[in-house]
């Protein structure tokens, strides 16, 4: 449109003489051929849009543009064939407000365009091909698309996961920064479930294929991103609104412009007083004003790691008072870890958990998982090694035996019972028995003192026994994640009362609010009713966020004012969460809220730019200064109008800067 617009402005007659200068003969018909390309060509997106909206009968920015490139038109033609007064040649200015309203429409699409940078990123993820490993050892090359459930695939150093699935052999810290928004990469290995997309940094991994397609955690939060950017927002709809009373108010000047002027005797003057209030009326800005900021806002959430999938919980989290945080999961780890060891008279710490760890290196339990992985992790500090055990054997709700190496492990004696195996019968082993309460009753072993206070605590309560007498007692607990500390008074420092729920008995939820530090909790909260519990807050005036894992927590976050889902893998397309949070950083709570005030201030600031700009210029445009000499020109007036887009746009690109990782919002 440039191209041609050149030509048309200098060879109209009007401009032509602005600059001093005669259009030669034989270029006479050049404005009106080529003004009148642009106005069919250019003009089209917004002549289609104009229909559009008449047949939806909503009136709105697309049938304003319309209006004001056809009365230009239509016009110009009229003096180019002698029906009007030649000063109503509007050719160059026809030209000008096409290309200035195409190049304000590219700024707007171009911005849009941008926001759908998470998407393309996201699809970017997936590798082009895959190295599937057959039944018979053999590795051949497909695309991703090819996958089925079961197949083996190698991940080389470097290369990325082409399907989810779980690592069947090696072990490689994984960047999964663009699932997760975490730079810290993650240890995977044997066992461990990985996501596709995600690249393996340091080695290598056999990963067998449990999901593909759009069955995967990618594809979920692709999903998820495309339906926020699509979705309708409380403040669009206001905008929306607010450009349907611009063309009325528009239109109303326009005629009201066209009446004054032509009244005065001025009926050429009245053409031009008229298509300038058109022009300048135009509500492109005030189109673009809350869409680009709230598509900026979902594109920068995604990059965080934060996926908005209802942008009315984004609007809605800026007014938030009270976030009811569940427990298990979110606040915590959700599995079990040692976090007191109390030796008896005779053995330390240390070798009591080595003792411990021994007995149980055989059983698939959580609890035994976290007692050998508390040893394994104490080994690496330098503390004793787990020593060897054969004989083991579990008895449900007792606990585990097993025949415990004692080389250089010092008990309280070497004694070993009668009736043992040969292993155990050996110099230097003993048995080590690991269980709850039932396990000292049937030993007939007394626990030790400070049992009673881990109870209170809400604990759980494992002795160990060597030889059937009591060598201490170790104390295991849902982790309470380090991050959440953070999180919760990050928030109460914001003005915002934090409260737990959970499931877990009340000395269990005592225990952890005091460790958080959270004043408010409710404990022995069924699954079912904690959507109850979100209503009671409600009911005392409060705007509530819920914060769960997703599952059991599904009606609590449809009934919040905004459900927040958190937890990464396939869990992310909860239907009932407004926001999800890819990452298990409750941190990004705060994310969320820091991106919904500032999202609201842009929305503001645009409105009050691009509705202001055009209250203003339009009396200006309509000839209300006309007593003291002053007219606004269309040209200027377009120029304008295609300035206040441009800083629309700009305004809302200041967005990107907003911080928004989740160290940073406790700093």
């Amino acid at each position: 449109m440039l191209v041609l617009g050149i030509p048309v402005v200098a060879t109209s007659p009007m401009f032509a003489g602005l600059l001093g200068y005669e259009v030669p003969g034989w270029a006479a018909w050049i404005a009106p051929m080529l003004g009148t390309v642009m106005y069919v060509w250019g003009g089209q997106p917004f002549l289609t849009g104009a229909v559009s909206e008449i047949r939806q009968r909503q009136p709105g920015m697309m049938l304003l543009i319309a209006l004001g490139i056809t009365v230009a038109f239509l016009a110009s033609w009229g003096a180019t064939l002698g029906i009007l007064d030649h000063q109503l040649e509007f050719w160059w200015e026809l030209a000008l407000l096409v290309v200035i309203m195409l190049l304000g429409h590219w700024v707007e699409m171009r911005s849009l365009a941008q926001t759908t940078s998470a998407l393309d990123s996201l699809a970017a993820l997936l590798p082009d091909e895959a190295e599937r490993v057959g039944a018979d050892g053999a590795v051949t090359t497909i695309a991703p698309a090819e996958l089925q459930h079961g197949d083996v695939v190698i991940v080389r150093p470097g290369g990325r996961v082409p399907a989810d699935g779980v690592v069947t052999d090696g072990s490689a810290s994984m960047d999964e920064s663009m699932i997760t928004g975490e730079s810290a990469t993650v240890r995977r290995s044997e066992g461990d479930p990985v996501v596709a997309g995600t690249v393996a940094t340091d080695s290598g991994l056999r990963v067998q294929v449990t999901a593909i397609g759009e069955d995967t955690a990618l594809a979920g939060i692709q999903k998820l991103v495309a339906d926020a950017q699509a979705s309708s927002s409380r403040a669009q709809r206001l905008a929306d609104r607010a450009a349907a009373w611009l063309f009325w108010f528009a239109l109303g000047a326009a005629i009201i412009t066209a009446i004054v002027w032509s009244a005065v005797g001025l009926p050429d003057e009245a053409v031009v007083r008229t298509i300038t209030v058109l022009v300048i009326a135009c509500p492109h800005a005030l189109g673009l004003a809350i869409p680009l900021v709230v598509s900026i806002a979902t594109e920068r959430a995604a990059r965080s790691g934060v996926l908005v999938k209802d942008r009315l919980a984004l609007e809605a989290m800026r007014t938030v008072d009270a976030v009811l945080f569940d427990k298990t999961g979110t606040l915590t780890q959700g599995a079990p870890e040692v976090t007191g060891v109390e030796p008896a008279e005779g053995y330390d710490a240390g070798r009591l958990l080595a003792l411990a760890a021994a007995a149980e290196a055989d059983s698939e339990h959580p609890l035994a998982r976290a007692i050998v992985g508390a040893a394994t992790e104490s080994a690496r500090g330098g503390g004793p090694q787990v020593p060897t055990a054969s004989g083991f054997s579990s008895s449900p709700a007792v606990g585990v035996r097993a025949d415990v190496e004692l080389a250089g492990t010092p008990t309280a004696g070497n004694a070993l019972p009668a009736g043992t195996g040969p292993d155990s019968a050996r110099p230097g082993a003993a048995v080590v028995q690991v269980g709850g309460p039932y396990l000292l009753e049937q030993e007939g072993a007394s626990e030790l003192p400070v049992a009673e206070r881990w109870r209170e605590e809400g604990a759980i309560i494992l002795h160990v026994l060597v030889d059937g007498e009591a060598a201490g007692a170790l104390k295991l607990a849902d982790a309470i994640r380090p991050e959440s500390r953070d999180a919760v008074a990050g928030l109460q420092s914001r003005g915002v009362q934090v409260i737990m729920i959970t499931g877990d008995a009340e000395a269990v939820a005592a225990s952890v609010s005091a460790e958080l530090g959270i004043d408010r909790y409710f404990a022995g909260v069924r699954p079912e009713d904690k959507s109850a519990k979100v209503r009671q807050l409600q009911g005392e005036g409060r705007t509530v966020a819920m914060v769960g894992d997703g599952v059991n927590d599904a009606p609590a976050l449809a009934q919040a004012d905004v459900g927040i889902a958190i937890g990464a893998g396939t869990d992310v397309a909860i239907a009932s969460a407004g926001v999800i949070l890819a990452s298990d950083d409750p941190r990004a709570v705060l994310s969320v809220a820091a991106l919904s005030r500032a999202s609201y201030r842009k929305m503001k600031q645009n409105l009050w730019w691009a509705a202001g700009y055009n209250l203003l210029s339009v009396p200006l445009a309509a000839g209300v200064l006309a007593p003291i000499g002053f007219v606004l020109p269309m040209s200027v007036g377009a120029i304008l109008m295609s300035l206040s887009t441009v800083v629309v746009a700009l305004n809302a690109q200041l967005l990107r800067r907003v911080e928004l990782r989740p160290e940073a919002m406790t700093a």
